[in-house]
């Protein structure tokens, strides 16, 4: 492959080449890898050896996050592109807002009511076997899932809500096997389209908080977010208000119809316009 592949190339936040990212891609001994396995493998790195977790910024450089050791879905999406192009995997990024609604739990109620309606997202699409492979569940950790699937085994299929948005909490599609994955897509709002990487995605979009929200977020309300991150994946898990009642209604925006509570699956996908249908420790 040409190394000039706009879809292969290094950037500030893609920084692939700096030496943790380096000396972690030869220890995984990832190159060696045949395709599938080698973007599995790492898939699997970010998703469960990268906790969910809310870092300073959006755009952090990729080497930044591993050595923070957690992230969210912008952040992850950084390094997982970052360690796919460092071992010659062609990835780019599409961008998306996602309601407010789905990190409800994660963000105190107390500032909930003042957080933007609509938050940035990103999901990883990576080239394989001819195709482009949609990579959105790796934001969650497995440890932190399995708590929520746990704590509403008996009550809820589709969740909006502790960072997942999901029609089939049970079972949602988050390993890799080959084909798209999500723990997101059902609070997705709005497409921004695609781009060939985060740098250009976070030069046209930015976090709707304002320079006092920002600042507040990054300076005390992530850390606030980030130890309920922890108390959640420990087994605390704190009550929504309607959760049930907020995962129907964004079920329905989500798919365009009226929501069923009795949905058990994922049988009608969204379609979205443009697709192919530190010492603090997290």
């Amino acid at each position: 492959m040409c190394p000039t592949d706009p879809l292969l190339a290094a950037t500030r936040l893609l920084d692939f080449r700096a030496q943790p990212i380096a000396a972690l891609i030869a220890a995984r001994g990832w190159k060696e890898m045949p395709p599938h396995a080698r973007i599995g493998s790492i898939y699997e790195f970010v998703r469960n050896e990268i906790l969910f977790g809310y870092n300073r910024a959006d755009d952090f450089p990729a080497s930044q996050v591993l050595t923070d050791g957690y992230g969210q879905c912008n952040t992850k999406a950084t390094l997982l592109m970052a360690l796919l192009r460092g071992v010659g995997i062609r990835c780019r990024l599409h961008g998306f807002t996602i309601r407010k609604a789905l990190q409800r739990g994660v963000v105190p109620e107390l500032v909930y009511p003042v957080a933007p309606a609509e938050i940035l997202h990103s999901w990883v699409e990576v080239e394989h076997a001819d195709s482009w492979v949609i990579l959105e569940g790796f934001i969650l950790d497995q440890a932190y899932l399995a708590v929520l699937q746990n704590r509403f085994a008996n009550s809820l299929q589709a969740l909006c809500g502790y960072g997942v948005g999901t029609d089939c909490l049970s079972a949602p599609p988050v390993v890799w096997t080959g084909g798209d994955t999500f723990i997101q897509k059902t609070g997705i709002s709005a497409d921004l389209g695609m781009f060939d990487t985060p740098d250009d995605f976070y030069v046209r979009h930015r976090q709707a908080f304002g320079a006092g929200r920002a600042w507040l977020y990054s300076r005390a309300i992530r850390h606030w977010m980030n130890a309920r991150v922890r108390r959640i994946r420990r087994g605390s898990v704190p009550p929504i208000p309607g959760i049930e009642e907020t995962a129907l209604q964004v079920r329905a925006l989500h798919t365009g119809g009226e929501a069923d509570a009795s949905h058990q699956s994922l049988e009608k996908p969204a379609v979205y316009p443009g697709l192919r249908l530190g010492e603090e420790h997290v």
